[in-house]
This record gives C-alpha cells, sequence and structure tokens, in this order.
C-alpha cells in the first residue's frame, strides 16, 4: 500500500494530497504533527532526515521525500491523467512555470512568514537545522507575494490554465501557492480579476479541496 505522510494544515503535503487525487491513486496517510514538532523527532528523523513533509512511502517500500520526487515517481507508475505534459514543448513549459510559481510564490510566502512569526523565531527554514529569523527577508517576502499575484493575473489574462492548454501540476502548485498566501494576509483582489476567475475554476475540481 502506498503511504502519504502528511500534515492537513501544510501547504506542501497539500501539494501531494491533489496530486494523488487527481490521479485517483489508493493510498493511506499517516498525519504528522508538525506544530508539536514531531517531524524534529528520533522516529520520524529515521523516515526522513530532512524533517519535512510530505513523504510517500511506496507500494515496494521507496521513501520519496520532497514533492519533486513525489510528481515524478507518481506520474512515471500513474501516467494518467499526465499532467508533467505530454509533448516536448508542452513537458518544458509546464516545468518552467510549476519552477517559477514554487519560488516567486511558495518560497516568497514562506520567506515572509517564517522571517516574522514569533513562534518560528528560531525555525526561519525548515529542516532539521535551527535559522534564526531575517526581518528584512519577511518585508522582502511580501513584496514577491504581492508581485506574484500580478504575474499570475497577467498570465491568466487569456489563457484557462497555468500551462500549457490543460489542468497540469504547475495549476496544483498555484492553487496552494494562492491560498497558502492568506497565512500572510494576501489574497487575489478586484486587482487580480483573471487569478480570481481561474480560482473559482479550480475550486470546481473536488481534488483541489483537499
Amino acid at each position: 500500500m502506498i503511504t502519504l505522510y502528511d500534515c492537513s494544515t501544510a501547504p506542501s503535503p497539500r501539494r501531494a494530497r491533489i496530486l494523488l487525487a487527481e490521479k485517483g491513486v489508493t493510498h493511506e496517510t499517516v498525519q504528522v504533527d508538525l506544530r508539536n514538532g514531531e517531524q524534529l523527532g528520533e522516529a520520524f528523523r529515521k523516515l526522513n532526515p530532512q524533517c519535512t513533509v510530505p513523504v510517500l512511502k511506496t507500494d515496494d517500500g521507496l521513501l520519496l521525500t520532497d514533492n519533486a520526487s513525489i510528481t515524478a515517481w507518481l506520474e512515471a507508475r500513474f501516467p494518467e491523467p499526465a499532467l508533467l505534459g505530454r509533448t516536448p514543448a508542452e513537458k518544458a513549459e509546464i516545468a518552467s512555470w510549476n519552477w517559477r510559481v514554487e519560488f516567486e510564490g511558495l518560497v516568497a510566502i514562506a520567506e515572509a512568514l517564517r522571517n516574522s512569526v514569533p513562534a518560528m523565531a528560531n525555525r526561519a527554514l525548515p529542516g532539521p537545522v535551527d535559522y534564526g529569523q531575517i526581518p528584512e527577508l519577511a518585508q522582502r517576502g511580501l513584496a514577491r507575494v504581492q508581485q506574484f499575484f500580478v504575474t499570475l493575473n497577467d498570465r491568466l489574462a487569456s489563457r484557462e490554465f497555468i500551462a500549457s492548454d490543460r489542468f497540469s501540476i504547475a495549476d496544483i502548485t498555484a492553487v496552494v501557492a494562492v491560498d497558502f498566501a492568506r497565512i500572510v494576509k494576501v489574497k487575489p483582489g478586484e486587482q487580480h480579476p483573471h487569478l480570481q476567475r481561474w480560482r473559482e475554476a479550480m475550486a470546481q475540481r473536488p481534488a483541489t479541496a483537499l
């Protein structure tokens, strides 16, 4: 049985949950209590020394400890629907936009959050090592998030999806990023009509409710 080590309140494992649902892959779920630091405990470190979720344990015992490997494995093992593209050009476009959403969106949100919240004073980066906060990174992260919304809105002005002409992994990552941005008090507004339209359309997909 495939097992997803998850945390229902965290954005990174949500990406894996949506992907599994879109692929229709049956799996078990194990919740990891990030709030109370379960990911830093000895038991979880044996599973994933990076102390992060998601982790996917495949049915043959392989441990995949990040979204990149989970996505690659699931696409290869369950090729339909194809969420990484079919043609070389489509694969390239989807890969490019997925990377942009990760870097310009998710990383920026994490910068804004982790460098400003008192509870994360020594946890400015996920993983096994404690890093202190840099307030200037929080300010820059917030500015980056606001620009990210402008970028997505412009991108979606004449498109139904983030990349290519079909739903892809780039849309999954973008849904998670746009929703996660609420934690730093940024959300689509009247100035982002195309982004709002796209997010409403994505809400019609059952998997995005996960």
